[in-house]
């Protein structure tokens, strides 16, 4: 078959809309472009059949470690226990510290008063 050029493709192009009429060409096209489509994966069933075909959720599914439900409730236990620790540290050091500073002020009255709002200020700045 000889290669087609330019003269050849313009002569099948006027044969064509001189055969379907200019407003029928574009939509032979779209009902042959969905033809092929229909055609195409026709070919790729039959290409898979007897296969097993993974389902939706298997292509959309993240790979990854399988989830031990026990060991996460014990690892957040775990770290629930721990903060709760630390609260209780963080607690008993503030006690310690209010022991602290009452214990260290002066028991001669000074000549400027102390007032609440300081002690809210020093207690909240640990």
């Amino acid at each position: 078959m000889p290669n087609l050029g330019a003269p050849e493709l313009i002569i099948i192009a006027v044969v064509l809309i001189a055969l379907f009429g200019w407003k029928k060409l574009p939509d032979m096209a779209r009902s042959l472009g969905r033809s092929a489509r229909v055609f195409k994966s026709e070919v790729d069933e039959l290409k898979k059949d007897g296969k097993p075909v993974p389902s939706d959720a298997a292509k959309t599914t993240v790979p990854g470690d399988v989830v031990d439900a026990d060991a996460e409730r014990r690892a957040a236990e775990a770290r629930l226990a721990d903060a709760e620790r630390r609260a209780a540290e963080a607690r008993a050091e503030a006690d310690r510290l209010r022991a602290s500073s009452s214990a260290a002020a002066p028991t001669t009255p000074t000549s400027t008063p102390v007032s609440s709002t300081d002690d809210v200020r020093r207690d909240t700045t640990f």
